[in-house]
């Protein structure tokens, strides 16, 4: 059976299940990434989030459920589909015994690229990477992050249709951080970009749509505004105090419509049930040295650990 695709779709996943005896790595997903979209997959450590990655990058077969890329079965056209990704996986695959120059020329043989375009290629991204100075050195000298540079330019060599960046910029530094997503958008729209990643700054500030996945299964799924909009019910405000604030932090904690307090050094966080509580909150506090009330802006990690109930783990 062929997995039904959204015409635009580069990758679909429908139904997706993937068991270890008892253990459901992953539970029924389903996910359509627009072709030439930046998306981003976000959950905790042991989400499920790399299984996914290892079947939609032919390393792994699910249990059951239908997998397309660009219109291919992994399970019946790997080879096909490996010629068309590129892939920055978390463990680090370069060949220690050879220079990192010549680790740039291997992978672009076995794509079958012509010498005199990789060649140009490689000068390109290893002048992008940092690593112009380092190229006939072997990876084994390198610092963590600059064998992490490495093999995400490795992954862009044979500029692949649909690329693959699990936690792509763990252990990077944050110029050399800044320097891969730079790239990143400037090459955004030519290809599809399929992203995990702990760092929820960097996934609000990249993706077009972001799902946010736990035990295997598909939370939710939207823009980075839509996931925000979703916790619309509540309202949070910060209140700065010019002294006292803990005196005040009690007050607020004793009225009917704060659900929750949180207290940031001369501020305090309020979570209430609508705005329109703040009339009672403001009228409570009159005559309290209060400096600026102000509208809290929901963040991603806000949505992330209402909808998980886990901070980001490394």
């Amino acid at each position: 059976m062929n997995c039904p695709q959204h015409p635009s779709a580069a990758i679909s996943v429908r139904s997706l299940c993937k068991r270890y005896g008892e253990l459901a790595a992953l539970d029924d997903f389903t996910l359509d990434v627009e072709r030439g979209s930046i998306f981003g997959l976000l959950g905790p450590n042991g989400a499920g989030k790399t299984t996914l990655i290892r079947i939609l990058t032919t390393l792994m077969r699910q249990s059951s459920g239908e997998v397309s890329i660009e219109g291919l079965d992994p399970r019946r056209h790997g080879l096909e589909i490996r010629r068309l990704i590129g892939v920055v996986s978390q463990e680090n695959s370069l060949d220690r015994y050879i220079t990192a120059r010549e680790n740039l020329e291997l992978h672009a043989r076995l794509h079958g690229m012509d010498a005199r375009l990789y060649r140009r290629r490689i000068d390109e991204l290893l002048e992008l990477m940092g690593l112009a100075g380092r190229q006939h050195d072997p990876p084994d000298t390198f610092s963590g992050g600059m064998q992490r540079r490495l093999v995400v330019a490795r992954a862009l060599l044979h500029q692949p249709q649909v690329l693959f960046l699990d936690e792509p910029t763990t252990g990077l530094d944050p110029q050399s951080r800044r320097a891969v997503w730079d790239y990143i958008i400037s090459i955004a729209g030519s290809m599809t970009i399929f992203l995990t990643t702990h760092y929820l700054e960097e996934a609000e500030q990249l993706c077009d749509r972001l799902a946010i996945m736990d035990h295997g299964r598909l939370i939710t799924q939207g823009s980075s505004r839509e996931l925000k909009d979703k916790l619309s019910g509540e309202t949070i405000y910060q209140i700065d105090f010019a002294d006292d604030v803990g005196r005040y932090a009690r007050l607020l904690q004793g009225m009917s419509c704060v659900k929750g307090i949180e207290v940031v050094e001369q501020s305090v966080c309020v979570e209430l049930a609508s705005w329109e509580c703040l009339a009672e909150v403001v009228t409570g506090l009159n005559g309290a040295p209060v400096k600026r009330i102000s509208l809290k802006e929901r963040t991603l990690e806000d949505v992330f650990i209402s909808l998980t109930g886990e901070k980001v783990r490394e």
